[in-house]
């Protein structure tokens, strides 16, 4: 049979979509990793339900996967997806709405029963009726051709064929956009080498969509999307939460510290969790605790030990640590705080991302309690930021908040591998015990710093008071004489606002000298540049710079605020940096919020920069 036509293109959004035992997350997994084999540059959002199996056919159920590939530098997974594979009525009724006119729609026809209708809210068959004719609808029989290809595999019941159908969605898919085939089949057999009829089954379903694709005539053509022209190196797709993982494993290797994560399992944290307890090999310690105030609480008695003292959660349990972290702010110990941001308030949408707990992570706790607070912007960048929070940590014995959120921890792109060599060293610096030890005062502060001597407990002549009562400057004794108090709180506060003087200053990227300014922070970062990608495309001026730091902020951060007659602070809450910024620097921003439990769009965070511009 003579080739198809090949069409290129520059950018493909694709979004599967099914239930959420349809298997749509490995699917768009398995297609990132090829894609990201090809090396175009690519972004990812799976989204999925917070139950465990939420119930078959419902709206509610509805598991998706976004990925935007290109072959050009990308910064969000896509507004809006050009391809839309929806394996039954829920994901068609969920995420049609998404889909432009024009675009391609692939639906399994075998799911559109009667009953699958009515779970999903239509009074008809939208195959049949008329309802999809703006769209390029491809309705095949999914199931049914899987079951079919897969009649003469021995030992494969005809559930375990049905449930191979996301596969033949993924090889039809992989022929559509020219993805290799090699690595996919790697994978199913390796995962199923337990069930070797169950990999041979999943195989030949991907080869048989791969062959539909090139066979049938309901595709006309082919498409292509050239590699990237990346920076050169040596690159790996990865998630947030891996990322974040492999930061703190260098922060433990550069300083020499052992690592230790005390965790509670919470929806989206606990990969990191799962991935710290992979490797072993790096000495790290892992500790799943009996709920999160115990996990923070041998968090902090591994660094008063002298480990690299981690604790990861998300909103609900951040809540529940904030005591302990006040004791780690008065016994002025390394803790790092990881805090993967989710909808709330109470249990809220555990699997939905959000940046609510700025305020929270800011003033969370009783009394003046000040903490340095650091954000990531992107998945890949969870690593630096990681390594930062520990740094940060280790040098001015303080606990650090890390703020990531669902989106980043579960988002992926192409990651350039660091020299891990040029990665600069973290000295704890130890107290020195034995004959230098004699004139040994636990709140004796470095003077640049203001950081107190970490001293290992065991050591000769180190020996000192530790608890959460107030300590007498330089001796560490209890104290509760009123000038003193007012003291170590002043000490305290100025530790960490002395950080600004060692972190960079706040960049802006403003190439033609605009006067609206878009400020941005965390896991926003894409989305809002990518919108001031598109009002400077449309012949409009405006400057974007993004917060790492949100305390202390960069020393700068005023003189850059107040060179701009408009500021524009685009969150996903409802205006929390933008109090921040207007009570700290008495700037007038205005804040553009919406809080849905789902990522900015560049198209609306582009609105509404046109809109301020304009005004």
């Amino acid at each position: 049979m003579a080739s198809k036509p090949v069409e290129q293109l520059d950018s493909v959004v694709i979004r599967f979509a099914g239930d959420s035992g349809d298997g749509m997350q490995l699917t768009g997994g398995r297609f990132t990793s090829e894609t990201a084999m090809l090396g175009n540059d690519l972004a990812t959002y799976p989204d999925f339900p917070a139950e465990i199996r939420a119930p078959a056919g419902s709206l509610p159920g509805v598991s998706g996967f976004q990925l935007h590939f290109a072959d050009h530098d990308i910064l969000t997974p896509g507004d809006a997806p050009n391809v839309l594979v929806a394996m039954n009525p829920a994901a068609l009724k969920t995420n049609l709405k998404d889909l432009p006119p024009s675009g391609i729609l692939v639906v399994d026809s075998d799911a559109f029963t009667d009953r699958n209708l009515t779970k999903a809210g239509y009074d008809g068959n939208p195959i049949e009726d008329g309802s999809l004719e703006s769209y390029e609808v491809h309705a095949i029989p999914l199931t049914s051709m899987t079951i079919e290809a897969l009649k003469e595999i021995d030992g494969i019941t005809k559930r375990e064929a049905e449930r191979a159908k996301n596969m033949f969605a993924l090889g039809l898919m992989s022929w559509l956009y020219g993805r290799p085939t090699e690595g996919t089949i790697a994978f199913l057999e390796s995962k199923f080498a337990k069930r070797p009829e169950i990999a041979a089954a999943n195989v030949k379903a991907f080869q048989t969509g791969y062959a539909f694709g090139e066979t049938t005539e309901a595709f006309a053509v082919q498409y292509e999307v050239k590699p990237a022209a990346l920076k050169p190196g040596l690159y790996r797709n990865i998630t947030g939460n891996q990322a974040l993982a492999y930061g703190l494993i260098a922060a433990s290797v550069k300083s020499g510290l052992p690592l230790f994560l005390g965790a509670y399992p919470i929806t989206p944290a606990s990969s990191v969790l799962e991935e710290l307890a992979r490797h072993k090999n790096f000495g790290v310690r892992t500790f799943q605790a009996e709920d999160e105030i115990a996990a923070v609480g041998a968090a902090l008695g591994a660094s008063f030990g002298g480990s690299l003292g981690v604790s990861t959660s998300s909103g609900p349990g951040i809540v529940l640590k904030q005591e302990t972290i006040g004791l780690g702010i008065t016994l002025e110990l390394p803790l790092v705080i990881v805090d993967v941001q989710r909808a709330g308030p109470s249990t809220g949408m555990p699997t939905k991302p959000e940046q609510a707990d700025l305020l929270g992570v800011m003033f969370g706790r009783n009394s003046e309690s000040p903490v340095p607070v650091i954000a990531a912007a992107t998945p890949s960048d969870c690593f630096d930021a990681a390594l930062e929070a520990a740094r940060i940590a280790i040098k001015y014995r303080t606990p650090v908040f890390l703020l990531s959120d669902a989106y980043l921890a579960n988002g992926s792109e192409p990651w350039l591998l660091p020299d891990v060599e040029a990665i600069p060293a973290i000295d704890p610096h130890f107290a020195a015990g034995g004959d230098g030890a004699e004139d040994f005062q636990p709140y004796r502060r470095d003077e640049e710093t203001l950081a107190r001597p970490w001293a290992i407990p065991g050591t000769a002549g180190l020996e000192h008071r530790i608890g959460g009562l107030e300590k007498q400057d330089v001796t560490g004794n209890v104290s509760y004489d009123p000038d003193n108090h007012d003291l170590m709180v002043r000490l305290r506060a100025q530790k960490v606002a002395g950080i600004a003087q060692d972190i960079p200053e706040l960049e802006v990227d403003d190439p033609d000298g605009a006067d609206t300014l878009v400020l941005s922070w965390g896991g926003t970062y894409g989305s809002v540049a990518a919108a001031v990608r598109r009002v400077r495309g449309g012949g409009k001026e405006v400057a974007h710079a993004h917060l790492r730091y949100l305390n202390p902020f960069p020393r700068n951060t005023g003189e850059v605020l107040r060179g701009y007659e408009k500021v524009l602070v685009p969150e996903i809450n409802l205006g929390q940096l933008q109090k921040l910024v207007r009570a700290e620097f008495l700037v007038d921003a205005t804040g553009f919020n919406l809080v849905r439990g789902v990522p900015f769009r560049a198209g609306e965070v582009a609105d509404a920069i046109d809109a301020m511009v304009d005004a």
